[in-house]
């Protein structure tokens, strides 16, 4: 992919200043450090990627640390976000992967819980949000998450089901050296952290896609451009049974103004058709602006 360079807007856009993007990825590696050295080591559970490759060798030969073995492996992984997404990805990865290295060796707050699952759950919970903010910045924690933001640049694929399917390696490992029920917690703590991932990602981001099929078009449309402020586009199509041409309304709000916009289409028409999609994310004017690594 090739170095886009930075536009004025961009620079004046907070989620594109260095301060900003660097306090994400401080405050992910924190929470990542925190949920590893206060969670997962304690009750003996492998994490995912590089990170969790790093605590096996440590289980294994407890001379190096975890933040030691994760540096060591980030290092040629690096080459990947510098060739592949930007220099200001490759930057910004280095400082996040240096940041969870030297937390882990400093950062250790061990959490107060004493069964398994609730363990599970909890570094889940924790390491979730760490990674979803670090991923809200330009850059990344490194190792596996590289190739996560590659494949979701490239094709599309979401950061935290990537990050799941990374991890088959490193549990095949696991049940071959750790005792089985820990490995379990283990896939159920990595599980639940790349739904929390995807949903942090996802939160500001989540918007309703309508499609109102109405013998009334035109007056909603004025009524959702007056009062919504919202755009809308017009698509022509035909009543399946009558044959008769209908004009199709097609908008996107945000789920705060879902409840406005069906008192604007059913006082306009009661016998309106309403349709409401979930999005992932929507980018352009007036949602989303286009996130470039």
């Amino acid at each position: 992919m090739p170095h886009i360079p930075f536009t004025g807007t961009s620079y004046r856009d907070i989620s594109y200043s260095i301060p900003w993007n660097l306090f994400l990825l401080t405050l992910g590696a924190l929470l990542l450090a925190t949920a590893i050295n206060g969670i997962a080591i304690p009750h003996g559970f492998v994490t995912g990627g590089f990170s969790g490759l790093g605590i096996l060798l440590y289980y294994l030969f407890p001379v190096i640390t975890p933040g030691i073995w994760l540096f060591i492996f980030n290092i040629p992984i690096f080459a990947l976000g510098y060739f592949t997404i930007s220099r200001r990805f490759f930057w910004y990865s280095m400082y996040g992967a240096i940041m969870v290295s030297v937390l882990l060796e400093i950062v250790h707050i061990t959490m107060p819980i004493h069964d398994a699952f609730l363990a599970a759950l909890s570094f889940g919970c924790v390491a979730g949000v760490g990674l979803g903010i670090c991923f809200r910045s330009l850059g990344s924690t490194g190792g596996t998450d590289i190739i996560a933001i590659w494949l979701n640049q490239k094709f599309g694929l979401r950061i935290g089901q990537i990050g799941f399917m990374a991890n088959a390696l490193v549990f095949a490992a696991a049940f071959a050296t750790l005792d089985t029920d820990k490995v379990l917690y283990s896939l159920t703590a990595v599980f639940i952290s790349a739904q929390v991932t995807d949903y942090i990602l996802s939160l500001f981001n989540q918007r309703k896609l309508i499609l109102i099929i109405s013998s009334k078009p035109d007056e909603i449309v004025k009524q959702v451009n007056n009062h919504l402020r919202r755009g809308a586009t017009i698509l022509y199509g035909r009543g399946a049974y009558s044959h008769a041409p209908k004009k199709i309304i097609m908008t996107v709000v945000n789920t705060l103004q879902i409840k406005a916009l069906e008192e604007i289409v059913f006082s306009v028409d009661a016998h309106a058709f309403v349709i409401l999609e979930n999005t992932l994310n929507v980018i352009g004017k007036g949602f989303s602006k286009r996130k470039i690594y």
